[in-house]
């Protein structure tokens, strides 16, 4: 008997994620970016992370035709950003937070980690897409992470 959607979507809601805000500009400049909590690391050598995209999303297409893209880890005070990346029909670049960093790419400067990734490859994921990208380049700053669970947000316990 085959799972049911909703069952699998209950069981996945218990695994907590990072909350990671995704960016890129294509090649008129625009940029885009994407709230995803589908984030790991795949290989340390070479250095390889993965992230997932829905297929339906609009940023779907700037991602998978971009050569190189931008995970921010975010910080357990950045809701706000996770929530404004993960809105459909707004401007998510309108707070002004997000800057060139690494490799020109829109970034965000207060999270705890980021990777400046090349594309290196982009494989099928049933109704998402997992963009491979390689590490190229990394920031680590400081401050706990934020993780999502149970669909809210929740902080780590201090160290």
């Amino acid at each position: 008997m085959p799972v049911l959607a909703e069952d699998f979507t209950r069981a996945m809601t218990r695994v907590p994620g990072p909350v990671t805000v995704v960016t890129t500009a294509d090649e008129s400049g625009r940029r885009w970016g994407f709230t995803g909590t589908s984030f790991s690391s795949l290989s340390l050598a070479p250095p390889l992370v993965l992230v997932c995209l829905a297929k339906k999303a609009s940023t779907h297409r700037a991602f998978t035709t971009s050569a190189r893209f931008l995970i921010n880890v975010l910080g357990r005070s950045q809701e706000d950003v996770a929530s404004r990346f993960a809105t459909s029909g707004v401007d998510r670049f309108s707070a002004g937070d997000a800057i060139p960093v690494e490799h020109g790419l829109p970034g965000l400067p207060q999270a705890v980690a980021r990777l400046s990734c090349s594309t290196h490859s982009i494989q099928d994921g049933g109704d998402h897409s997992i963009l491979i990208g390689l590490v190229e380049a990394v920031h680590v700053g400081d401050g706990d992470p934020l993780v999502y669970v149970d669909r809210s947000f929740t902080r780590p316990e201090p160290r």
